[in-house]
């Protein structure tokens, strides 16, 4: 039996690897560390929450005695790190949060699996990252593994701090790591503050729909298995000390996206006052916003025989029955 700590198993991507990893490996037991802020939700783990494989433990990643009690008393043998705070808009506003959480959590995990993992080469780190720390792409390109970091934000400097932290265990003191960056996640449980749930409750509460700027900005789409998937094969499989990029070869302009949303919603649950896309109301552009994020993953996909599966229409389609379901239970009857 294995022992695995997954941090931030309480959020979107968290909860959805878990429910995958469980399901895969009946030797695999989860160690689940999660502080359960705001983005974390106790009923994204319904699925496994009685899974006696799956043990929750409420905590923060900085804590460094609470990690290392963690290691010993679980004698952890691997580590996937998905906890961080994530919302670049929240990182605008409240900057120090991202430093601590994603730097300072970060660089606690790594001591711990340092300290405990030593002569133990076999012993896994995935640190989970964004495509965002790349910066911004004009109309055309796509981010590789060697295009040079240039973040934009707090959210995306911090990650990219993060993901330096990391290489930098790799090098000096060969831990054995793996970095993925991914491309915009969408599929069930995640934040509503996030764009695609935003356009779904905004439209089904019957209110505008906000969109930054003219909407031009483009964003690569990846649905949420499918990154489970490729972080399995990268955990398990993924060369020590390399970095993979995750994309899902999905590119939409924010406005083409909620127009889409907008569309499918229109067939799934008219809107008896008119179309949704009525709803679409253009605001004030965000601070530093990246015109274009697209993401190569040739490199996963020669390697280890990666690609998505999930056709858009029908990812998006699956995530709008889930929230449907949820958000309509908020709405009046």
């Amino acid at each position: 039996m294995k022992n695995i700590l997954v941090t931030g198993g309480a959020g979107f991507i968290g909860s959805n690897a878990i429910a995958y990893l469980l399901n895969k490996y009946p030797n695999y037991t989860i160690i689940n560390l999660d502080i359960l802020s705001y983005a974390a939700s106790l009923e994204n783990m319904q699925s496994f929450s009685n899974n006696p494989r799956h043990i929750f433990i409420k905590g923060d990643i900085t804590d460094s005695a609470l990690v290392d009690k963690i290691f010993v008393d679980y004698d952890i043998s691997g580590v996937i790190h998905f906890a961080a705070e994530s919302h670049v808009d929240n990182s605008i506003r409240f900057p120090d949060i991202f430093i601590r959480t994603n730097i300072v959590g970060t660089f606690t995990l790594l001591e711990a699996a340092r300290k405990f993992w030593q002569g133990k080469s076999e012993n896994r780190f995935h640190h989970i990252s964004t495509d965002e720390v790349y910066g911004s792409l004009g109309a055309d390109g796509f981010f590789t593994e060697k295009t040079p970091y240039a973040p934009n934000s707090p959210y995306s400097a911090s990650k990219a701090s993060s993901d330096h932290l990391v290489r930098s265990y790799f090098k000096t003191y060969g831990l054995n790591v793996v970095i993925t960056n991914c491309s915009n996640n969408y599929g069930p449980h995640q934040h509503k503050e996030k764009f695609i749930p935003t356009v779904i409750r905004k439209a089904l509460a019957n209110e505008p729909i906000p969109i930054y700027g003219n909407g031009e900005n483009v964003r690569d789409w990846l649905y949420v298995t499918d990154h489970c998937a490729a972080l399995d094969l990268v955990f398990h499989h993924g060369a020590c000390g390399e970095q993979y990029n995750i994309g899902g070869n999905d590119e939409l302009s924010n406005i083409q996206l909620a127009l889409f949303i907008c569309r499918l919603l229109d067939n799934i649950s008219p809107n008896v006052g008119g179309t949704y896309e009525q709803l679409i109301q253009f605001v004030k552009d965000r601070p530093g916003h990246d015109f274009r994020y697209a993401i190569s993953f040739e490199k996963l996909k020669s390697q280890l025989g990666w690609e998505p599966k999930t056709k858009f229409e029908q990812g998006l389609t699956q995530t709008l029955s889930y929230y449907l379901k949820y958000f309509k239970q908020f709405l009046p009857a």
